[in-house]
């Protein structure tokens, strides 16, 4: 053992550190669904693309697959952003305020996978919504009105 590691382990014993706990990984406040709604807005921007895209045009396949991989990771990070939500900021006392909290995001996240594995602007318009709805619950649950807005 090094005289630091022993320093240190001393002054630990002699002043220490209060116990912390929390609720979720970081600090209230951090969490935004936001970020979840700008996933999913490059998700329905992406599919729009997709379905404009003119096949026969120079260099047609490349962006093609461009926009797939984007929309894909988007609707990957729209389901990670969500789980982070639904996982560490909704609390078991939300639930008697949203009894559909459960169903809600789960359906969010199989919306998400659904529009990786289509290509379809009903699917990602659904996704928004649900997205939308996720995005109530959650200020509602801070007591506060934060309307939602679309960049696009």
């Amino acid at each position: 053992m090094t005289i630091t590691t022993r320093l240190l382990r001393t002054l630990d014993a002699l002043r220490p550190a209060p116990a912390a706990s929390a609720h979720c990984d970081g600090p209230c406040g951090v969490y935004d669904p936001a970020s979840a709604r700008i996933a999913g807005e490059a998700v329905l921007s992406m599919t729009k693309k997709i379905v404009d895209l003119d096949m026969n045009a120079d260099g047609a396949h490349n962006t093609f697959t461009r926009f797939v991989a984007i929309k894909e990771e988007q609707a990957e990070l729209v389901k990670r952003e969500l789980n982070i939500l639904w996982h560490d900021y909704f609390k078991p006392e939300h639930l008697e305020q949203y009894p559909d909290l459960h169903t809600t995001f789960w359906n969010a996240a199989k919306q998400a996978s659904a529009c990786k594995t289509s290509v379809s602007v009903e699917a990602a318009n659904e996704l928004m919504s649900q997205i939308e709805a996720i995005h109530n619950m959650f200020w509602a649950s801070k007591g506060r009105d934060v309307p939602w807005y679309t960049a696009s």
